[in-house]
């Protein structure tokens, strides 16, 4: 079995930033056997019903503004993998869940980000699943479990998101010590998850401090979820890395199952 993974793949800059997570995702492949595909879950993919994409090469998004040039001329041409999506999608139809495939969309930085800088080589297939930030963290645990088989064929889940997610606090924040309504939030979801108290995750944001500031919006941490759900009856969360950028952005990652 392939252990599923949660990522925080950071600003689209992590590639070029001299930061401890940048560090960590450029040694992770040496971590763990290496897939024969990888099914990335981007928060930055929001879709009414849960949906696949099917292409036979990858094109890169650049789905953000404001950066430098350089990282516009970056490209992740991973090669696609359509039978992994229709092996997606029956799997989600096993379960109840109704899913569609896309067969024109690319990776966006949710998803090339951290594979650029874990894989740079490119060469893995990639198929990215979208998430539904309007149906919160039950339906991805869902979602996740009715994907799990995957990783008993070869298939590494990847959940990119961020532990925390407050862009509008992260101005003038970079160099200043990490506040304490970040750091209680990141450390509460981590006892829940290390305690596999899945009720508690499931109701973080009312049992979570600080859970609204910390995700005013759901939808970057609802990669992790799927990837929870992903490793089956063994919940048991392995905490891989743990690093704040620009101040208030945790950047956490974390592997699920034995």
């Amino acid at each position: 079995m392939l252990r599923p993974l949660f990522l925080s793949h950071g600003a689209p800059s992590l590639p070029f930033e001299d930061v401890p997570a940048r560090h960590f995702l450029e040694g992770l492949a040496a971590t763990i056997e290496r897939p024969r595909a990888i099914l990335a879950v981007s928060a930055h993919w929001e879709t009414r019903l849960p949906t696949v994409n099917a292409v036979e090469v990858n094109r890169t998004i650049h789905d953000f503004g404001g950066f430098a040039p350089e990282l516009y001329r970056l490209g992740y041409p991973a090669p696609g993998d359509p039978e992994l999506a229709a092996r997606v999608v029956e799997l989600l139809g096993d379960a109840g869940l109704v899913a569609a495939t896309d067969t024109t969309r690319g990776l966006d930085h949710g998803a090339w980000v951290p594979l650029m800088i874990a894989w740079p080589d490119a060469k893995i297939p990639v198929v990215q699943l979208s998430v539904q930030g309007h149906l919160g963290p039950g339906h991805h645990l869902e979602v996740g479990r009715a994907i799990a088989p995957l990783t008993c064929e070869g298939v590494l889940v990847v959940g990119s998101g961020s532990f925390t997610h407050d862009l509008s606090s992260w101005r003038g924040q970079q160099g200043m010590a990490e506040p304490e309504w970040v750091s209680d939030f990141a450390e509460w979801f981590d006892r829940a998850l290390t305690e596999q108290r899945s009720c508690d995750l499931l109701a973080y944001l009312n049992l979570a401090p600080n859970a609204a500031r910390n995700h005013p919006t759901e939808e970057h941490l609802l990669p992790l979820f799927v990837a929870l759900g992903a490793a089956g009856n063994d919940t048991k969360a392995t905490r891989l890395h743990s690093s704040t950028t620009y101040g208030v952005l945790r950047m956490d990652a974390y592997a699920f199952g034995a």
